[in-house]
Parts: structure tokens; C-alpha cells; sequence
């Protein structure tokens, strides 16, 4: 990309997993803490090493502002290759 004229984009891949929307803000906690303790695991980590990934914990919050930055530049991109919604 930076060959041809984006020199600030950086693509990347990541995975996350959510919850069906509605369900109880204490169920979604006990479960995003359970995630986070696996993915901090000796076992996760040193499987993450071997793929070349970054386990990145977090909370359901910080998710939704990373997922909302990425939304303009995958919106640019769509426009930029004529994709469209329809």
C-alpha cells in the first residue's frame, strides 16, 4: 500500500468474539474475563508466539472504540475500490 500512495495504512488482521446483542451486561463480564485469563495463559501465549499473533485482552468497551476507529478507513478503501453497500 505504501507503494502506491498510502503511506500511513497499515493492514492488519484480528478476531474477536462477541456476544448476541442483549445479553446481560454480567454475563458478557464473566465471560470477557474468563476470555482474557485464557488468552494470558502460558499455553495461549506461546501458541500465539508460533502463529506470529498478538493476543490483545481487553474489555467489551475498548472492542467497540477499536472497532469504530477502523470503520473510516475500511469505509475509504470500500469507496476507493467501488464497493458499495447494496
Amino acid at each position: 500500500m505504501i507503494e502506491s500512495g498510502f503511506p500511513d495504512f497499515i493492514a492488519s488482521s484480528w478476531t474477536s468474539i462477541m456476544a448476541p446483542a442483549g445479553t446481560p451486561k454480567d454475563i458478557v463480564a464473566r465471560l470477557n474475563a474468563s476470555i482474557n485469563e485464557g488468552l494470558a495463559s502460558p499455553q495461549m501465549q506461546a501458541r500465539f508466539k508460533q502463529l506470529a499473533a498478538e493476543a490483545r485482552p481487553g474489555t467489551p468497551e475498548e472492542l467497540a472504540a477499536f472497532m469504530a476507529s477502523e470503520l473510516p478507513k475500511w469505509q475509504a478503501m470500500a469507496k476507493l475500490a467501488g464497493i458499495s453497500g447494496e
